[in-house]
Formats: structure tokens, sequence, C-alpha cells
């Protein structure tokens, strides 16, 4: 969580409540001691953040799920 005064929330609202709407991290504020909290009212799936990279799997994805893999679990 971001913690930031009165000052730094006046300077910069609008960039901060962006902030807290695209990422769904609360925000703290500090005044006089006593904290508060800006929170998105609804929460946010963090994989809508993701970037689709449909380059990345080189062939046919199917072929990823008859794919033989092995594992050795012979550990030190």
């Amino acid at each position: 969580m971001k913690t930031i005064t009165v000052t730094e929330l006046r300077a910069n609202i609008y960039n901060l409540l962006d902030e807290v709407l695209a990422t769904g991290i609360p925000l703290e504020i500090v005044k006089g001691g006593q904290k508060l909290q800006i929170v998105a009212v609804e929460k946010l799936d963090k994989l809508d953040n993701l970037i689709r990279r449909p380059e990345i799997i080189q062939g046919d994805p199917d072929d990823l799920v008859a794919m033989q893999w092995e594992v050795n679990l012979d550990l030190p």
C-alpha cells in the first residue's frame, strides 16, 4: 500500500485516484498522525492486467496438452 501526505494528495489527486482504480491497491493518506484510506469499491481481477502475448507459444497450443513431462524429484 502506498502512503502519502495530504499535500501530496492535493497536488496529484487525479493521477492517484486513477492509480487506485487501475491497480486496485488502496492509497493511505496520513493527516495529523491519523490515517485514512482510499479504496476501490469493486475488486479488480488481477488477470485483467495481463498483456496478451499470442506469439509466445511456437506451434500448436494443443500439443502442450499431450506433451510428456518428466520430473526429477531427487533433491539434494
